[in-house]
């Protein structure tokens, strides 16, 4: 009866794991830009694995209840990747996501950049520091005269 019960959770599992990492697929190829293609690619893999190694879990938990040491094993290893999975995937998202913003990458018209509005652009930002310099060396010199 546990078996089957575990059996059961575990199938389950598998199919909701692998359900969600065909929707990263399906938005990687489908999303217009790197920045939703990023929220597909991390949001719904990570959801997936943490399906997919939980099964991995059970199963591991399912032999060590047979009296088979390796299911332990298989157990603990599994939990490891998955905790290295939860703590890499998102800030590795977040790097790719920040050097996008910051190398220029333009966010297609599905995507709104509150930050765009923030910064001015460098060029003219440059431009407004020598403006700033020329005016008051200029006031400065008439204060003199």
């Amino acid at each position: 009866m546990l078996s089957s019960i575990f059996d059961a959770l575990i199938y389950l599992m598998l199919g909701v794991g692998v359900f969600f990492n065909l929707l990263a697929g399906i938005g990687l190829l489908r999303f217009p830009d790197v920045y939703t293609r990023l929220h597909a690619g991390t949001k719904c893999t990570t959801f997936g694995s943490i399906f997919l190694i939980g099964s991995v879990i059970l199963f591991g938990l399912k032999m060590w209840w047979n009296h088979d040491v390796n299911g332990s094993v298989l157990s603990i290893h599994a939990a490891v990747a998955l905790l290295a999975i939860l703590l890499t995937n998102p800030v590795g998202a977040h790097a790719i996501a920040r050097a996008a913003h910051r190398t220029g990458v333009e966010p297609a018209q599905a995507v709104v950049d509150h930050l765009k509005e923030e910064k001015p652009p460098k060029k003219q930002h440059v431009k407004k520091k020598k403006q700033k310099q020329n005016t008051t060396s200029s006031e400065e010199d008439n204060d003199v005269v």
